[in-house]
């Protein structure tokens, strides 16, 4: 079993340190935004800079790609995003399906190229 899991310290520590202490934000968020409208300005506002810091990050990527994302060439990066946008938009305006999808793409266009 050792073999599979690998190192359990660091599992632990991946536990304590980052995965309960998200957790109690995100319960504390749906507690609070339970009876929230979706449609409030407040919540429009929300999803307005998520929006915006997801394609700030995405921007960035494309621009200044960190570590491995360095050896995917730029057109397949670029064609990548076109592609996630051109989901995003027959998708019903579904920003997971545009994220995937250009995911997908530049993987599937990275193993393709070698």
């Amino acid at each position: 079993m050792g073999h599979f899991i690998g190192d359990w310290h660091a599992l632990l520590v991946l536990l304590i340190a980052g995965f309960l202490p998200n957790e109690v934000w995100r319960m504390i968020g749906l507690w609070l935004g339970h009876g929230v409208d979706e449609g409030s300005e407040l919540l429009v506002w929300v999803r307005a800079v998520a929006t915006a810091i997801l394609a700030g990050v995405i921007a960035q990527i494309l621009v200044q790609p960190p570590g491995a994302l360095a050896s995917v060439p730029d057109w397949l990066r670029y064609a990548a995003v076109a592609g996630g946008c051109i989901v995003f938009a027959l998708a019903r305006r579904s920003i997971f399906a545009g994220v995937v999808s250009g995911e997908l793409l530049m993987l599937a266009g990275k193993w393709w190229l070698g």
